[in-house]
């Protein structure tokens, strides 16, 4: 049956108002929090890349030592900013109640700051380390390198295989390696052990072996023992060379450790030989 006038103008108010209220989704672009929480995570996403990368590339011989530390100083810079960035997008957009992808903002967030904090509390123990790259347990007669010289040579190490006692550091200033280490690792002193210079040799074999060390050289007739240590995530190779003489009671045992790059060694070389003399010490 065929609409009246009347009722044809009612029926378009209806569809009018119907169409009015249907709720259609905003075609222009979302919110600026939005945006920001999620271009700071693939910002920060970048910069971990950055960090997780360079120091495989450095040991695999990609780049440069230079290149590689500039680019983990990159990564974390761009890694702190991209996280700050994103806790202030979830927060505003939480007061606005705008929607962006929480869980991942939350994720970001979190691994942001514990890579960050990780690596800024490495930075600090660096700037308080001494800049110096090697530790002997005799300052007197150091032990000398002897099998490991070729090795530094062959990867053309920038520190010497000699113990230096004076280098040059920042700013022409000379360095007092040993008053250096006397000051920061004063416990860092020659191990006496009741026990035949043949047998002590033996237990530092076993301890740098339990070390992960890769045994460059064991000669009991001169009570030596070379090694190289590969530091976990840049690949540094620092070389240890291990002395054994006989001593009243026993034997004495003096270690020297250095790294083959770098004025700081960031305490890598002292807490290298302090877990060395430890699981001597402790057979």
């Amino acid at each position: 049956m065929p609409q009246t006038p009347a009722e044809q103008q009612v029926a378009a108010r209806k569809s009018s108002v119907i169409m009015s209220t249907t709720p259609f989704p905003s075609l222009g672009p979302p919110p600026w929090p939005a945006r920001l929480t999620r271009a700071s995570l693939w910002v920060g996403a970048g910069g971990l890349l950055l960090i997780l990368i360079c120091g495989p590339a450095y040991r695999f011989g990609m780049v440069g030592v230079r290149a590689a530390l500039l680019t983990l100083v990159a990564g974390l810079v761009i890694l702190v900013a991209a996280t700050l960035l994103t806790i202030i997008g979830l927060l505003v957009a939480s007061a606005r109640k705008v929607r962006i992808p929480r869980a991942a903002a939350v994720v970001g967030i979190i691994v942001g700051l514990a890579a960050s904090g990780y690596l800024l509390s490495w930075i600090e123990r660096a700037k308080s380390a001494p800049p110096i790259h090697e530790i002997s347990t005799d300052l007197a007669d150091p032990p000398a390198f002897v099998a490991v010289t070729a090795l530094r040579t062959q990867s053309h190490a920038v520190n010497p295989p000699e113990y230096v006692p004076l280098v040059h550091g920042p700013g022409g200033t000379i360095i007092d390696v040993p008053q250096m280490q006397r000051l920061h690792y004063p416990d860092i002193q020659p191990l006496q052990l009741a026990a035949a210079p043949a047998a002590a040799l033996e237990a530092a074999q076993r301890a740098a072996l339990r070390l992960g060390w890769e045994i460059v050289a064991f000669v009991p007739a001169e009570g030596r023992l070379e090694a190289t240590d590969t530091t976990a995530f840049f690949g540094f190779k620092d070389d240890v060379v291990v002395r054994v003489r006989a001593s009243a009671g026993g034997a004495r045992l003096d270690l020297r450790s250095k790294s083959r790059v770098g004025l700081s060694d960031v305490g890598t070389n002292a807490a290298r030989a302090r877990a060395f003399l430890k699981l001597v010490e402790g057979g």
